[in-house]
């Protein structure tokens, strides 16, 4: 079962008897746990009918003992374990599973880890409640996830603001969430989402940042691109070398396989490029100005430079001035 197919039946009221939340993105075993544990019973409820235990401090014997209480004071009892990944032999609550009370939602948060799904407690998971995989997203599916939960908030979101959120906050899905709850805030309802909303109220720059400095070394605008890593020089903290050379060996890759490819329409582009169709353009005006032969040269630059800032070859450079070297010789 999806995300979005679990909430909406929490949302109707179609509760099942055993949710099993497993997978590597702790953000989404984490909304539907708060989910249920806020909004299943009521306050008076929750007093009696809601338990939550951690999978460290209880056995699989004290959950099924747990589970098999009855309500007091509502219809449902609600039965949540975090850190499920910590219970010792899970596979024993197989009897429960087969037979679960209808009267107790069982939660289950086993985050980082995936049940064997050709075992028949998985199949007895999918057939008597809910077995949901929560997987990662990748770094390039960050922005449009971005876009859909402010658009689900009743804002809009600009792509490159988008971009901006995402390469500032990295795919730590709690992190952005907890961001854009902060943005959405203080603006009127339907409002669009700019760099310069951003800005103001979570503090990145618009104008410094590794967008930007993508966006200028793609122009070979010499004068930003080496105003953009002085900056970056001068707040190594926030502009970690690694993190910056990363995105851009992304970049310049995405710009070999644009070289390359025999469709350059702009809806093909985006796809093969796991791109918004918006920035098609800065990418095909980017590949104009490097060769394949210079963008060879640039990702072995920047495979050079990565071992650098590690410490290999580079007893004393600092992270910053590896930084202006990498894009002079970019550039030049």
């Amino acid at each position: 079962m999806k995300f979005e197919q679990i909430i909406g039946d929490l949302k109707n009221k179609i509760y099942h008897p055993v949710y099993f939340l497993s997978g590597d993105e702790p953000y989404f075993i984490d909304f539907i746990c708060d989910y249920i544990e806020a909004n299943v019973l009521n306050e008076a409820e929750k007093e009696f009918d809601q338990t939550v235990l951690y999978g460290r401090d209880v056995t699989v014997g004290t959950i099924i003992d747990t589970a098999k209480r009855y309500p007091m004071m509502s219809g449902y009892q609600v039965l949540i374990v975090r850190e499920a990944q910590d219970i010792n032999k899970i596979e024993e609550l197989q009897p429960y599973v087969d037979h679960p009370l209808k009267s107790t939602i069982l939660v289950l948060a086993y985050k980082y880890q995936k049940v064997d799904k050709r075992k028949t407690f998985a199949k007895s998971l999918e057939k008597n409640g809910v077995l949901f995989e929560s997987a990662r997203i990748y770094d390039n599916q960050v922005p449009a996830w971005i876009a859909s939960q402010v658009q689900e908030r009743g804002f809009r979101l600009s792509p490159k603001a988008g971009v901006l959120l995402a390469e500032y906050l990295g795919t730590d899905l709690a992190r952005i969430m907890n961001e854009v709850d902060k943005l959405v805030i203080n603006l009127p309802a339907g409002a669009v989402i700019t760099e310069e909303v951003i800005e103001r109220n979570i503090g990145i720059s618009k104008e410094y940042n590794i967008f930007e400095l993508q966006a200028a070394l793609g122009s070979r605008d010499v004068v930003k691109a080496n105003r953009i890593i002085a900056y970056f020089a001068a707040n190594p903290k926030q502009n970690p070398a690694v993190v910056v050379m990363t995105v851009l060996f992304t970049f310049f890759v995405k710009l070999m396989i644009y070289h390359q490819l025999e469709d350059k329409s702009r809806n093909n582009a985006a796809s093969a490029l796991s791109v918004n169709p918006f920035f098609v353009k800065d990418y095909s005006e980017a590949a104009g100005n490097y060769s394949i032969r210079k963008l060879r040269s640039i990702i072995g630059l920047l495979r050079q430079y990565d071992l650098r800032v590690k410490g290999v070859n580079n007893a004393s450079t600092e992270e910053g001035e590896l930084l202006r070297e990498l894009v002079y010789k970019i550039l030049h």
